[in-house]
């Protein structure tokens, strides 16, 4: 015991001013996302499944991006057939597949008349694929659609879905709304690390089902995302996200600044998604566009990171060094005292917060022994920040065989 507290003197008259750094920090960081978590208490519900209404038949043009998509895209074309009278056409955009992407769409082309699949033409300079694949299929679909509902190949749409979102664009005067989906994870790994990436987003941004009054800090999930076909011919496409790895928020927020009503709700009723398979995709693919660069000019970027590392990075790491300094140590000091008062609250907010996202979670039956790692989940917090950190600074994406170059802290808008 008395080498502990040898040590814990050492390491207290070594670290005198970190507490003080620490608060000086972490203070006004924490009222900024203490204001965002306030506002998330008086967000929307999640929108449920619904039939459309009479006047509301043939107003949808569903759009989905592919490239060797055939092992996942099959809950994605169910899904799709199982949307009513609402939907118009539904057309699939095939980036080339080389692994029966086509063979598979074709298929389900055989019992469904309004799905039909097309290629898009090679990318061109200054383009990523996934907006121009999108861009495509607008540019292919039905003038007479008066929405246009992008739809990733890996979720799965429940039957209700396209309805349920046309209903409350249209009740709510939306012209751009997306939704955030229910989570569908399996490995250990995956359970652990996942929430921990995407409790970065709700730290920087409002939570779904909050309304954003500045465009800058507009959110949007490209997972399910209708807009107005007259706001995209006004934006001529996806143009302005052209070269942007996060599409769905750089448009989104084009078209807020624009003047449009952008909505961002949560559809966990309505569509879930499995995205990666087992914490290694996860944290290469999540972290390929989860910093939002493309979307952010560099001070709002360095913003966003200085409030991640101080609300969501430090604080385990601050209450495992500061908690021995302060039982083997002086427990007088008055900055000691308050840092790590400070950092035992923000982990119990992130606590708090891992029961709040827990609807957002598929939980199987077969499979809870390995959902039990959600709980664990803020441990991977510190993991969860450097990805961003690191990812802010990549300079070169590979992605479905392309190579794509970035400036740190460069936005494409």
């Amino acid at each position: 015991m008395s080498l502990m507290i040898i040590l814990a003197e050492a390491i207290a008259e070594g670290l005198g001013a970190v507490p003080f750094l620490l608060l000086l920090l972490q203070v006004p960081f924490t009222a900024v996302l203490l204001s965002r978590l306030c506002r998330g208490a008086q967000r929307q519900p999640p929108i449920k499944p619904r039939q459309a209404l009479a006047h509301q038949a043939e107003k949808i043009t569903i759009v989905v991006p592919t490239r060797n998509e055939a092992n996942r895209i099959e809950p994605c074309l169910t899904g799709m057939g199982q949307q009513g009278k609402e939907v118009r056409e539904i057309i699939v955009v095939d980036s080339c597949s080389t692994d029966g992407t086509a063979d598979k769409v074709a298929a389900f082309a055989q019992q469904d008349n309004r799905l039909r699949l097309i290629t898009d033409a090679p990318l061109p300079q200054g383009w990523v694929g996934r907006p121009w694949a999108l861009h495509s299929g607008f540019l292919a679909s039905s003038p007479e659609s008066e929405w246009v509902l992008g739809i990733d190949a890996d979720t799965e749409p429940h039957p209700g879905l396209a309805a349920a979102v046309l209903a409350e664009a249209e009740a709510q005067g939306y012209d751009l709304l997306s939704l955030s989906p229910r989570f569908k994870l399996r490995f250990p790994g995956e359970w652990w690390l996942q929430p921990a990436l995407l409790m970065t987003l709700i730290y920087r941004f409002d939570s779904a089902g909050v309304d954003s009054a500045v465009s800058e800090r507009v959110m949007a999930n490209g997972q399910c995302f209708l807009c107005r076909r007259s706001v995209l011919v006004q934006l001529a496409g996806y143009t302005c996200a052209a070269n942007s790895f996060c599409d769905d928020v750089t448009l989104a927020r084009v078209a807020a600044a624009a003047g449009f009503k952008v909505g961002f709700l949560d559809g966990a009723q309505v569509i879930s998604v499995r995205m990666y398979e087992g914490a290694g995709e996860t944290w290469q693919g999540w972290g390929r566009s989860l910093d939002l660069k493309d979307a952010a000019t560099p001070q709002q970027l360095w913003g966003d990171l200085a409030l991640l590392v101080s609300t969501q990075g430090l604080p385990l790491l601050a209450v495992v060094g500061l908690l021995p300094v302060w039982v083997a140590g002086d427990r007088s000091s008055l900055m000691l005292m308050l840092a790590l008062g400070l950092n035992v609250f923000l982990l119990m907010v992130r606590w708090g917060m891992q029961f709040a996202i827990a609807p957002s979670y598929h939980w199987p039956r077969q499979r809870l022994s390995s959902a039990q790692f959600f709980w664990l989940s803020p441990l991977a917090d510190p993991l969860a920040v450097l990805r961003i950190l690191l990812s802010s600074w990549q300079t070169s994406i590979q992605w479905r065989g392309q190579v794509y170059r970035r400036s740190p802290f460069q936005p494409t808008v």
